[in-house]
């Protein structure tokens, strides 16, 4: 029997949420609270697909179900990582909790607030960070910091002091802050980004893959700044990644993702004793729950 096969031996059904009793103690009433979540697509059918329905132009059209009866909670102060291979559901949820999809079945309450009646009490309480972050190219990071705060309702000197600070924080020199977004790398921009997210103190931070395209430094400086935020501000936080030892660094609690289903919630380290005596690292624990070897989960990958 190979390490993979022995891993996948020791997990149970993947069909079962996963969860050891109780490593994690939530304290208080959820910020997130999502209940029996369903969320579909639908796309165009390829032949031999069972077709639903018919759109424009009579076009052949297949219901893909991106969030499959997803329930669980988030607690203030918690960091609760999603892992998942690309087409796995994570982006979507991280949309339906953010109030830019609105959940075909069940329920998603952000405070107490459900996303469908109070999405624009929602959104002014959270911020959230994403690979498809866009900005203004031609301004500098600083004028977009600036641009950001304003439509928060901050004042020029307060946004000025915040954004210095943090993406000074961010590896940042005077000269770079001023210059051109059109002049920076791809990982820079992100932290202009993850720098915008910060400054306005959300209650509630969505970092959808925030250090995918960063260099091993760049990670770095990310990840010890969330975690200073963390420990500073008590912010709740989501956050969706293909690292899995930033995963297990950073978050309280981890819940994986495969086709869209939760098979797993719990904390890094009632995971891998979950997935049983043969796991190594929390890539091992990751295969184990979602029953597949690397290969297999690359050939299951949707981008749409």
């Amino acid at each position: 029997m190979d390490t993979q096969t022995d891993v996948q031996s020791q997990v149970a059904e993947v069909g079962q949420v996963h969860a050891a009793q109780p490593a994690w103690i939530p304290t208080g009433p959820p910020v997130i609270h999502c209940k029996h979540v369903y969320k579909r697509f639908y796309e165009n059918a390829e032949p031999g697909d069972d077709v639903v329905r018919r759109g424009w132009l009579k076009q052949r059209k297949r219901e893909v179900t991106a969030v499959h009866d997803v329930t669980f909670d988030v607690s203030k102060g918690e960091v609760l990582g999603i892992l998942g291979a690309n087409g796995s559901g994570k982006s979507t949820l991280i949309r339906l909790i953010s109030t830019l999809l609105f959940p075909d079945e069940g329920v998603v309450e952000v405070f107490g607030l459900d996303v469908v009646k109070h999405p624009h009490e929602i959104r002014r309480r959270i911020n959230r960070v994403s690979v498809e972050a866009s900005f203004f190219k031609k301004l500098s990071a600083m004028e977009n910091l600036m641009f950001a705060g304003r439509l928060y309702g901050l004042q020029p000197a307060e946004i000025r002091k915040r954004a210095g600070a943090i993406l000074e924080r961010l590896g940042f020199t005077q000269s770079k802050m001023t210059a051109s977004l059109e002049n920076m790398s791809r990982g820079q921009q992100q932290k202009v980004s993850i720098a915008r997210a910060f400054m306005t103190s959300p209650e509630l931070l969505l970092l959808d893959e925030p250090t995918t395209g960063l260099d091993p430094k760049s990670r770095r400086d990310v990840q010890d700044f969330v975690e200073e935020i963390i420990v500073e501000r008590q912010t709740t936080i989501i956050l969706t990644t293909h690292d899995m030892p930033e995963a297990e660094r950073l978050c309280d609690r981890v819940a994986i993702l495969d086709g869209g289903r939760l098979v797993a919630l719990d904390t890094p380290e009632a995971l891998k004793r979950l997935a049983g005596p043969n796991v190594k690292t929390f890539e091992d624990v990751f295969f184990a729950f979602v029953g597949k070897d690397w290969k297999e989960v690359m050939a299951d990958e949707d981008p749409a």
